[in-house]
């Protein structure tokens, strides 16, 4: 298979804490015409992510200090189109396999065959386009590119394809699921993104409210109407109107809110003559309105005239494989914004984070982090840290039995074993393993296990 023609070669990034397999990869890969950098560790690995533009990264899976899971979430904050294709020792294809699941192209067995990966280097760079930079203003976009769960990758398609059109749009979903969010999207992707996006907030608004805050209203139309007042729907000519929580509007506002979707003209309270609005409608809400039409509750009619697309936003609990990557972006957000130091998310963490049930979807996620950094000690959010912030404790036992073969797998028990035994005092158990102190120090930093965890079990 032969390469696409391209100006420069294209760049791979190698990071594994042995230097003989970086040396071996290396001449690999430079004699098949890749441009080569280099990283044995993933804090250096990410430094390179940020100074450098590269195409492609081989990461191993097993690393002292960041595992090759968290070096991936990282690095798709800093390029959401960046494949990754891991290099993982026998026992550990297990792990490999998730990684895959959570967003990785591939994974390759150590030991591995250089012909096998050059071919698939070449696969993944034909099949993946090179993603130009962006700027701070198009996170929006990057939660497309950096979205892992099929369910999500489904939904962005579909924004895709709506965004381009002016139909209306029915979002339905969870409280906190990131509906308006998903609204933005599609008016940032469209042709209307230079024009307003106006946002109606119908389950706060009172119903005596909501018809002078949607229509507007003439000087002396009622008690206290003092000026003339353009409605919301006015303000957004041009632009998207977003009508969140609309299963909340009265029956009179139905019967006025669809008379405009049918012809696309207003008359402000008190006003005689109409007015000609070109927006598009973007509608939301959490409420089951076929079963709001059932009760006589909400009108049919409306109904299709609101939802020509329909769009589902899952729940967190069904797209897990998202919330490493959102508990990151949200991480960095609060540190950025508040310009404090870096907090480091370690693995046990993410377990947690991803086996929460998470009621209150993205939205309970962001403040329970939020709070969780707050609350933390040592730049270092823990599930503790969690806790503290409200969060109901999650049974995380340290003694069940490895679930696979893998010798790391159950090195990595015997250790936390020894340590439990020991209190958490590593002299102890180094000499209950027969080991050195410095050896297990190594251990424990390749294995991230929570040594302060383990001695808080035998307080």
């Amino acid at each position: 298979m032969s390469m696409p023609m391209k100006e420069t070669p294209p760049s791979i990034l190698i990071v594994d804490d042995d230097q003989n397999v970086l040396q071996v990869l290396e001449a690999r890969l430079l004699s098949s015409g890749f441009t080569i950098l280099k990283a044995e560790n993933g804090s250096d690995a990410l430094r390179q992510l940020k100074e450098t533009k590269i195409d492609l990264m081989i990461s191993d899976m097993k690393m002292p200090g960041m595992s090759g899971m968290e070096v991936m979430t990282k690095a798709r904050l800093l390029n959401p189109g960046l494949p990754i294709i891991f290099l993982t020792a026998y026992g550990t294809i297990p792990d490999a396999v998730k990684a895959v699941k959570a967003g990785a192209v591939d994974y390759l067995a150590k030991p591995f065959d250089g012909r096998e990966l050059v071919f698939k280097l070449r696969k993944v760079l034909e099949s993946t386009p090179r993603i130009a930079d962006r700027s701070e203003d198009d996170s929006l976009l990057n939660d497309m590119h950096i979205a892992t769960s099929p369910k999500m990758k489904a939904l962005y398609s579909l924004v895709r394809k709506v965004s381009h059109s002016d139909v209306n749009v029915l979002i339905l979903g969870d409280s906190g699921v990131g509906k308006e969010r998903i609204a933005r999207m599609i008016h940032q992707l469209s042709s209307r993104s230079s024009q307003p996006f106006v946002v109606v907030d119908c389950g706060s608004t009172p119903a005596s409210l909501l018809e002078s805050e949607l229509f507007g209203h003439v000087r002396g139309a009622f008690t206290h109407a003092v000026n003339d007042k353009r409605g919301l729907i006015e303000t957004a000519d041009k632009g998207t109107l977003f009508l969140d929580e609309i299963g909340n509007i009265s029956p009179e506002m139905q019967v006025r809110l669809l008379r405009f979707l049918e012809d696309r003209k207003i008359r402000r309270i008190g006003d005689l003559k109409e007015n000609a609005v070109n927006c598009r409608v973007l509608a939301a809400t959490n409420s089951d309105l076929s079963n709001d039409i059932k009760n006589g509750r909400f009108r049919e009619d409306l109904y299709y005239r609101l939802r020509v697309v329909t769009l589902f936003v899952p729940k967190l609990s069904e797209r897990k494989e998202d919330i490493p990557v959102l508990a990151q972006y949200f991480v960095d957000d609060y540190v950025r914004k508040n310009g404090v130091r870096p907090v480091r998310l370690p693995v046990e963490t993410i377990e947690y984070l991803c086996n929460y049930p998470w009621q209150g979807n993205v939205r309970e996620l962001k403040n329970a982090i939020e709070a969780g950094i707050v609350l933390c000690h040592g730049n270092t959010l823990r599930p503790q840290d969690m806790h503290l912030s409200g969060l109901p404790a999650i049974s995380m036992t340290f003694d069940d039995a490895p679930d696979s073969f893998s010798l790391e797998d159950t090195e990595r028990h015997a250790i936390i074993r020894a340590l439990k035994q020991a209190g958490g005092v590593q002299k102890e158990a180094a000499n209950l393993l027969g080991i050195s102190r410095r050896a297990i120090h190594y251990k424990i930093k390749k294995y991230e296990i929570d040594t302060a965890g383990l001695r808080n079990q035998n307080v």
